[in-house]
């Protein structure tokens, strides 16, 4: 055998162990993802087009394990604990409506992490995005889909004792009119003006493209504030309201309320606030609630809790009968189409 002969054979046999040992690889690989999934009970993650559009489609931050973790994931509403549909889109935060998309994300960089809001059209693509001041932790979209609002956590601010506070801003994707800072709104309690530097303001959640609720905090006290693009204002209505998330036909108000005698650690429980009234109702959920509450219909709050992946979602009824239910493991940040 000719020297030339010897090394294409030798060539031969050395790409044919390769093959063969990236092929056990792969296939060792894939049987531990499956075992991994099994052993963990996780749900069946695969990727695929996602739209927000979609009816009858629930949508997520997916909180599983593996490659698809973070990702906004779609399931059939029909079929929550089915398997999900990964889009790629990777999100702290979330929140759709009408074919819009919000999503606030981590930028990994060398020194630290930085964040943005980036839009997302009705297929996930970007639009355009903003650079946020501080770590998302609420994100919302009207109804109509036209405005958008997020919240971050800033640190710095010297009047806040906890060394950060909470910064909230507004956009119209149409427009592209950005009210940056809600704080630079007149605020309002008891019909009297609050000139303070302790103001903060989160969790929007809208009545439409101009009106809005949120919490607004000063002296040590949260308020339920009505909001107003084109005046620029926020004037109070109850007292002891945080994260407020109003219901589809506009009536009431699903909220996280700090109750007397709870835990500090833990102080917050799921109510219902009659807009008209201004009637409270506690849910029959009993546990501490640190979330903008969902509404899935006219009759039920979706929330997360702590679970084994990060986060579960809850579903309690909003008029204060029945009791609370998982809906969802491993999952955050829930939007349903209407």
């Amino acid at each position: 055998m000719s020297r030339t002969a010897r090394l294409l054979l030798l060539l031969g046999t050395v790409l044919v162990l390769g093959g063969v040992a990236v092929g056990a690889t792969l296939h060792a690989a894939g049987r531990a993802d499956r075992k991994d999934r099994a052993q963990s009970g996780g749900p069946e993650v695969t990727s695929g087009a996602v739209r927000l559009d979609a009816p009858h489609r629930g949508l997520f931050r997916n909180m599983a394990w593996g490659p698809h973790r973070d990702e906004i994931t779609a399931v059939p509403d029909g079929r929550l604990d089915g398997p999900r549909t990964a889009s790629g889109v990777h999100c702290l935060r979330f929140h759709a409506a009408a074919g819009t998309g919000i999503c606030l994300q981590a930028v990994h960089g060398k020194l630290r992490d930085t964040y943005r809001a980036v839009l997302l059209d009705n297929r996930l693509r970007e639009l355009r995005h903003y650079d946020l001041a501080g770590a998302p932790t609420r994100a919302r979209v009207s109804p109509s889909g036209r405005t958008v609002a997020w919240t971050v956590f800033v640190s710095g601010d010297s009047y806040a004792g906890t060394a950060f506070s909470t910064r909230t801003s507004i956009v119209d994707t149409r427009g592209r009119r950005l009210d940056a800072n809600l704080e630079t709104y007149a605020v309002t309690v008891g019909g009297r003006r609050v000139r303070a530097a302790d103001i903060n303001v989160w969790g929007v959640t809208f009545a439409d493209d101009n009106r809005f609720y949120a919490t607004a905090a000063t002296g040590g006290k949260t308020y339920l504030v009505r909001g107003d693009r084109s005046t620029r204002t926020l004037r109070a209505l109850h007292s002891n309201v945080e994260c407020p998330s109003l219901s589809p036909d506009g009536t009431r108000i699903a909220y996280k309320k700090r109750v007397a005698g709870a835990d500090p650690d833990a102080p917050w429980r799921l109510y219902v606030l009659d807009l008209r009234t201004l009637r409270e109702t506690a849910t029959a959920e009993r546990r501490n609630i640190d979330d903008q509450a969902v509404w899935r219909d006219g009759h039920t709050l979706v929330y997360s809790l702590p679970g084994d992946y990060g986060s579960d979602l809850w579903t309690v009824p909003a008029d204060g009968t029945g009791s609370p239910h998982r809906l969802l493991s491993a999952a955050l940040a829930p939007a349903f189409s209407r």
